[in-house]
């Protein structure tokens, strides 16, 4: 009976499939992409429909195929397996693998590759979305010069809801901590960047990735916008085009006197580590030439003049230009001197040490009403050893991003 129960297990462990491999994503420019394993990319993340360990149970040789048009995101879905476990078990249910995608994928997909061939054939009627607000190039090995625009859209567009709906699907397999935002609220604003491609001599245009942005109020007359989210799709991923679009939006926002500045918080309070890198970058390219972050200017500390300066030009907030002005100082400052790269050092410390501060504050508070025993496991949370040991750690890693940015800046001078 034992065995027979292990046997039986065994068995039905086959019938599992991970769901980052099952799912299979693409985007189609020509018929013949339909068959192109080469094109195909799966998500990093499908936890939000198949649960904590991304699994799906029922099926050997799953294949979830999601197949897009590059423009529009005309969508074919297609479930495909070599087996399903009630072929071979009695009373052992398959999971619902359909239902779990018509939850993410809006309805008006195709589930007929001739049908998804047939709506291929339409792509060269989609033009993009609201106004053109910067164009760029880049070169690539194979194919030469590539040009990219991007374009600022509202909800107001035509047809552009049902297509944001199609295109926000890309965010659960890529985000972590995805979710859909209400795009009829007339706060958003969404930016597009598109890839120009020649077909049959038509030029036409394929999706590379999006940001959004909401415009909270500020009384009595400003408005603050916060980046919500970005994403450029994988196959575009590595070749800038994540910091030509947030170049492109803060440039927009500057222009507008009604904002106050940008906050940029990627996905509400929690900024991706490659976000922050990201934002960095654009953000220290954007100051470098400003007068109050001449490289004199950088050794006498972060001033009121440079977080103004940042603000009233670049819309750039007072914790981000903090940052920008680390960076900077860093490219000027020669850390093979002693005492200039202790000054350096102090310098950031002090900043990384607000939140050791606050704690400090938290405890002279508590001992004036804790028992002493509950103070000593407070105390052991933060004893000065550990946190000298902490701020290190912090300052180096901190440092190793900033050389990054500056490696990449001067790459791209």
């Amino acid at each position: 009976q034992y065995v027979m129960e292990k046997y039986r297990m065994k068995k039905l462990a086959e019938y599992k499939c991970d769901t980052n491999e099952a799912i299979c994503l693409k985007l189609v420019r020509f018929p013949e992409d339909v068959e192109d394993d080469g094109i195909t990319f799966h998500p990093e993340y499908s936890h939000q429909s198949y649960g904590d360990d991304e699994v799906a149970f029922g099926y050997k040789g799953l294949q979830i195929q999601l197949f897009y048009t590059a423009g529009n995101l005309s969508t074919l879905f297609k479930v495909k397996y070599s087996s399903k476990v009630t072929e071979a078990f009695d009373c052992v249910e398959p999971d619902d693998i359909e239902g779990k995608i018509r939850e993410i994928v809006p309805a008006g997909f195709t589930c007929n590759t001739d049908d998804f061939i047939s709506l291929l054939e339409k792509e060269a009627n989609f033009k993009p979305f609201g106004t053109l607000l910067h164009t760029y190039t880049v070169h690539s090995e194979e194919a030469g010069e590539l040009t990219y625009q991007i374009h600022k859209a509202d909800i107001t567009c035509p047809g552009f809801h049902e297509y944001h709906e199609r295109l926000q699907t890309f965010l659960m397999w890529f985000i972590e901590t995805a979710s859909f935002i209400d795009a009829d609220d007339d706060r958003w604003d969404f930016f597009l960047v598109f890839e120009k491609y020649n077909k049959d001599g038509e030029t036409l245009y394929a999706t590379v990735g999006y940001m959004t942005v909401y415009n909270y109020y500020v009384y009595p007359d400003k408005t603050r916008p916060r980046v919500s989210q970005m994403l450029i799709l994988p196959p575009f991923q590595g070749e800038g085009h994540g910091a030509q679009l947030l170049e492109a939006v803060h440039r927009f926002y500057c222009s507008l006197p009604k904002v106050q500045d940008i906050t940029g918080e990627h996905l509400a309070e929690d900024p991706s580590e490659s976000y922050v890198k990201l934002r960095d970058y654009v953000l220290v390219k954007l100051c470098q030439g400003l007068p109050s972050f001449a490289v004199d200017k950088l050794p006498l500390g972060f001033s009121a003049d440079m977080a103004k300066e940042a603000q009233d030009k670049l819309k750039i907030n007072k914790k981000h230009a903090r940052r920008v002005y680390e960076i900077l100082r860093l490219r000027a400052t020669d850390m093979s001197d002693e005492e200039k790269a202790r000054e350096y050092r102090l310098e950031v410390k002090k900043r990384l040490f607000g939140p050791y501060r606050k704690n400090q504050r938290e405890l002279t508070k508590m001992r004036k009403c804790l028992r002493p025993e509950e103070l000593v496991s407070h105390m052991d949370q933060m004893d000065t050893q550990t946190q000298h040991e902490e701020l290190e750690k912090s300052y180096q890693v901190v440092v190793e991003d900033y050389r990054r940015i500056i490696e990449r800046i001067a790459a791209q001078a």
